[in-house]
């Protein structure tokens, strides 16, 4: 009777312990060409996330969207941009990232990783604010770097990505 006890304790003690953790369920991905002056948006949404709340660093993000979703509100220009020229999604449907490290900071989260665009992995870093169960992020690109030069200069291939990650409860 008394290993039983113990036992239990042991037990509840090691559930009490466990981190809190939770998935990304679904995201929202929006984009602006700086200068054109064109927002867009993708979807395609997949991931295979981990996320541990009560310790940061040692979660992983890692997911994808499909090239085929991008819209930016004109018809003839997102065909343009998913063809080779630019996007090529019949080479390279998906646009991926998986993080490398995740750290808190004053402000929020922090993730580094690296974003594989037209088949260029690039090492990329987006800042998150934690608002209830969803983060809120933001980075800039510059498309070129990626192999889809929209303008001549690399400064005027800017590109500022708003990324609203939806978790479990």
């Amino acid at each position: 009777m008394k290993a039983l006890l113990i036992s239990f304790v042991l037990c509840t003690n090691l559930l009490c312990l466990s981190a809190q953790t939770t998935e990304i369920v679904s995201a929202d991905i929006g984009f602006t060409f700086v200068s054109k002056d064109v927002e867009g948006s993708i979807s395609g949404f997949k991931s295979t996330s981990h996320i541990d709340l009560d310790h940061i660093a040692q979660s992983k993000l890692q997911g994808s969207v499909s090239v085929a979703t991008l819209k930016t509100g004109n018809f003839l220009r997102d065909w343009s941009l998913k063809g080779s020229k630019y996007f090529n999604a019949d080479e390279f449907p998906e646009i991926t990232f998986e993080s490398e490290t995740i750290r808190e900071t004053e402000k929020g989260i922090t993730v580094t990783g690296k974003l594989t665009l037209k088949g260029v992995p690039k090492t990329i870093h987006i800042d998150f604010i934690k608002k209830e169960a969803q983060w809120v992020g933001s980075t800039t690109l510059f498309s070129s770097d990626f192999g889809i030069a929209i303008k001549k200069e690399r400064a005027d291939n800017k590109v500022l990505v708003q990324i609203n990650l939806n978790l479990a409860p």
